[in-house]
């Protein structure tokens, strides 16, 4: 598996390119935005861990661009900044996951591997989820719901996806934050419900039949009722 590894402090860039390499990684480094760019066009990576304190460009504007022009190029954001809005920040940027320092590096890798299984599932066949007038395209990653095109992030696409894959099934918190952020990274923030209600308000808000539902004491469901 080839890493891009982008850090601007390279006594951590080198700490983790060798950490990953006695895993069986192959990993490059790059100290900022620019050198990143170019690595990325010049080879072929399976993810990039990407730093946020960044010089001139920082870590979430790279992940927008490389988000932009990589779709399906998984980003796991490794940084000292463990806020909740931090991570909401990074998610909203099109990162896949995000890691706080100081982290243990056996659940970096297990993140890694977990990021690029999914991604290779992903793209494996062209695949329609449906429920009422809802539709999810994964190959595309379009979405769309009766004449009309909905634009998610890619947190939100994965919240979607996870959500159709389990319909009529009450889904907990945890559960949803293990399948969607891969693992359970902070039981203590209430990413989900926010992330949940930026999804009712692209995709329910607007339409007369609900499709998400809250479970007191539980979680969420996801069914086309009107109760």
């Amino acid at each position: 598996m080839r890493v891009l590894i982008v850090e601007d402090e390279w006594e951590v860039a080198s700490l983790i390119k060798t950490g990953l390499e006695d895993y069986g990684f192959v990993a490059n480094t790059a100290g900022d935005a620019m050198e990143a760019q170019h690595k990325l066009a010049e080879n072929e990576y399976d993810i990039v861990v990407l730093d946020v304190n960044l010089p001139i460009i920082n870590g979430f504007d790279l992940c927008r661009m490389i988000r932009n022009r990589y779709e399906n190029l998984p980003i796991l954001m490794l940084t000292a900044l463990g806020s909740t809005d931090n991570k909401l920040s990074g998610f909203d940027a099109g990162a896949d996951d995000y890691l706080v320092k100081p982290f243990e590096f056996r659940e970096l890798v297990a993140r890694l591997r977990a990021l690029t299984r999914r991604n290779a599932n992903q793209t494996a066949e062209p695949q329609i989820l449906k429920i009422a007038d809802l539709e999810l395209n994964q190959q595309s990653k379009t979405v769309r719901r009766g004449n009309h095109k909905i634009l998610l992030t890619a947190r939100e696409l994965a919240l979607l996806e996870f959500f159709l894959k389990n319909q009529n099934r009450a889904l907990t918190r945890n559960e949803i934050t293990e399948h969607v952020w891969d693992l359970n990274f902070d039981t203590g923030t209430n990413v989900v419900d926010v992330y949940v209600n930026y999804l009712r308000k692209k995709i329910d808000k607007d339409f007369p039949l609900k499709l998400i539902h809250t479970i007191s004491g539980i979680g969420y469901i996801m069914q086309a009722t009107d109760d």
